[in-house]
């Protein structure tokens, strides 16, 4: 009996520390597959996009079964693509991603590109320009690449906060390449230009910075993203839980500025003097509902958007995969 009396507890500690292996041999499932190991993203300004590139380049998304193919973009549409089914994923500028959610084009947001820091944008003046502080001119004209994207909104929050009024601000499309142009014949008082051609008009034409662009409403600025249509999107949960999950490291990769300065060259025609001096802003590396809820309110507040955007309904369902 006092054998016995030992013997019970001896068998019950065992398939307690065991885990009650005698009974599960302790393996777990694997996790299922992603639905597909190929994706197709298109790709747009190199400054943006450059974390992505670089960890591509790397091969950074084969741990995560992915292979990327990049899509240059150059002047095509990625929403168009997406919709079309060219593109799985594309690049894309927040307040066109924005435009076209209102819209009804179904999209579900799938990392955020960039955000924008100080003189990333600016608006921008020749040397002998009479137009020397913001409120020097009542209704300047200012020439923008695209008159309803981010250039018009940041000139306006910019001279409005400067005290212009901003219904009397002439906006002329201009493409950035050709803005100095546009400068230099008097086509316009001063031009929203980005990076690099902010540095570029600095170095070749002694380009002054009239105001910077990033302050104020728009300070810390989200300014780009990768998105999907919907409907791929919730056919294919894990296969771009895997994408976020590498872009998000790739971005935070990108917190060094010199591993982008040092990239830029290899894939874009920004040259090694130039790449050396661009304003940088950040990347971030999870997508912030919040943060770019700003971009939406803002583009509501100035009319481009007639209804308010819910920017949390475009997220991702973490409970979908």
């Amino acid at each position: 009996m006092i054998r016995r009396r030992l013997t019970i507890p001896l068998v019950a500690a065992l398939l307690a520390t065991s885990g009650c292996s005698l009974f599960n041999s302790g393996s777990t499932a694997a996790p299922p597959p992603l639905e597909r190991t190929t994706l197709r993203v298109g790709v747009g300004n190199a400054i943006d996009t450059a974390p992505l590139r670089i960890a591509v380049g790397a091969g950074k998304f084969g741990p995560a079964g992915l292979k990327v193919q990049l899509v240059e973009l150059g002047a095509g549409d990625g929403l168009a693509k997406l919709a079309s089914g060219d593109l799985d994923v594309t690049f894309a500028s927040d307040i066109a991603m924005f435009r076209a959610a209102a819209g009804g084009q179904p999209l579900q947001l799938q990392g955020e590109a960039y955000t924008s820091g100080p003189n990333t944008m600016a608006l921008v003046t020749l040397p002998g320009s009479d137009y020397t502080v913001p409120t020097a001119k009542k209704a300047p004209e200012i020439a923008v690449n695209m008159l309803d994207d981010i250039g018009a909104l940041a000139a306006r929050s910019v001279l409005g906060t400067a005290g212009v009024d901003v219904a009397k601000i002439k906006f002329k499309q201009v493409p950035f390449d050709q803005m100095p142009q546009s400068l230099q014949a008097g086509d316009a008082d001063a031009a929203l230009m980005a990076e690099p051609y902010i540095t570029r008009a600095e170095k070749d034409l002694g380009a002054h910075i009239l105001a910077d662009g990033a302050r104020g409403a728009t300070l810390d600025f989200p300014l780009s993203g990768y998105a999907a249509a919907k409907p791929f999107a919730e056919a294919n949960p894990r296969t771009l839980a895997a994408f976020r999950t590498a872009l998000g490291a790739a971005q935070q990769s990108a917190t060094d500025p010199a591993i982008v300065r040092d990239s830029l060259p290899k894939f874009s025609d920004i040259d090694t003097t130039t790449a050396a001096l661009i304003s940088l802003g950040s990347y971030p590396a999870s997508l912030n509902g919040i943060r770019l809820q700003r971009v939406a309110d803002l583009m509501h507040n100035s009319g481009q958007l007639t209804n308010r955007l819910d920017v949390q309904s475009l997220l991702p369902d973490q409970n979908s995969y």
